[in-house]
């Protein structure tokens, strides 16, 4: 193994101790000497790859983020309501990369209100996603597969749904096929929306 490849595995467990300990005791909780330890790292290969715990948690967000957008460039259909019922397959993908983390969407939530870094981190891709979202309802008015609604309300009501649904599956991961309601529920509002 070389020098670059011990150096990304070196990262990677630091980032997978890090959401282990988020998720059990909390961001605030969570310290630097905890995430080393459970990561078998030193304090300074730690602050080799990242300056901040919050640079930890920043990385973390972007992560998650990243996996959300490449589902959704990759969700494209042949219609708009197509497109979005399609969406809803994103769902297990985020259930699964997360499996025992999806306390850490409460995590990049409640940090989100307490530190204005998180909070622009987190806030900058869910104003993407509204205006994807926008963009997406007036591209479905436009080729007259959706009714002329407000773009922007409607975009809100669709990050609505997948922000809820999303909630519902961290309180209650067992508790329902969250993929198929996901599904279910976006027909109904495509139902609703569509000409």
């Amino acid at each position: 193994m070389n020098m670059q490849q011990r150096s990304e595995e070196t990262r990677a467990r630091i980032l997978d101790a890090a959401v282990k300990r988020f998720a059990i005791a909390g961001y605030n909780a969570a310290s630097v000497d905890d995430i080393c330890s459970a990561a078998g790292v030193s304090k300074g290969a730690f602050y080799h790859h990242f300056p901040t715990k919050q640079a930890v948690f920043l990385a973390l967000l972007e992560g998650w983020l990243t996996m959300i957008d490449m589902g959704m460039e990759a969700a494209r259909k042949e219609t708009v309501p197509e497109t979005l019922v399609y969406m809803t397959n994103l769902y297990p993908a985020v259930f699964a990369s997360a499996e025992d983390r999806l306390p850490m969407f409460l995590e990049f939530w409640l940090q989100a209100s307490r530190d204005e870094t998180v909070w622009q981190a987190l806030i900058a891709p869910y104003r993407r996603y509204q205006e994807h979202f926008t963009e997406l309802v007036e591209g479905g008015i436009a080729e007259g597969s959706l009714k002329a609604v407000n773009p922007q309300i409607a975009a809100q009501l669709i990050l609505s749904l997948a922000v809820g649904l999303l909630l519902q599956g961290v309180l209650d991961p067992k508790g329902a096929d969250w993929q198929k309601i996901a599904e279910q529920s976006m027909q109904i509002m495509m139902n609703g929306l569509a000409i």
